[in-house]
């Protein structure tokens, strides 16, 4: 089991990244690419992500002045639908900070959740363009 874990979070990734980007880039001209459209949803898409990590930190501080119990800042970080890259940058930060900080099953729960959210908002829009 720990090989095929560790041949799923290394090579196969890296294989299905590869290919996707092949089949991408295959069907895509640069005159399509390179449009303004296109580079501005870009550069939403990087500013809804500084916001959504940011806003989870902030708001898991905001949360620590109300709980009896503090949780770690990190885990409002792994929020974002960057499964599970996002979960493993919050327990690489807190393993810097204290190697016996082991939070990366729950900054998980934060990633799925973020993944769920992006899915109901997908859905939410796909439905208004659709009709």
């Amino acid at each position: 089991v720990k090989r095929l874990s560790e041949a799923a979070q290394n090579e196969l990734m890296n294989i299905v990244t590869i290919f996707l980007g092949i089949s991408v880039g295959a069907t895509m001209s640069a005159d399509n690419f390179l449009r303004p459209e296109t580079l501005m949803i870009y550069a939403l898409g990087l500013v809804a992500f500084i916001f959504s990590t940011a806003g989870g930190v902030l708001f898991a501080k905001f949360m620590n002045l109300f709980l009896k119990e503090k949780i770690n800042p990190l885990i409002g970080s792994a929020g974002v639908s960057a499964v599970p890259m996002a979960a493993r940058v919050s327990q690489r930060l807190a393993m810097e900070e204290d190697p016996k900080n082991f939070l990366i099953m729950h900054a998980m729960g934060p990633n799925v959740a973020g993944v769920i959210g992006t899915l109901m908002a997908a859905g939410f829009f796909i439905g208004m363009v659709g009709g």
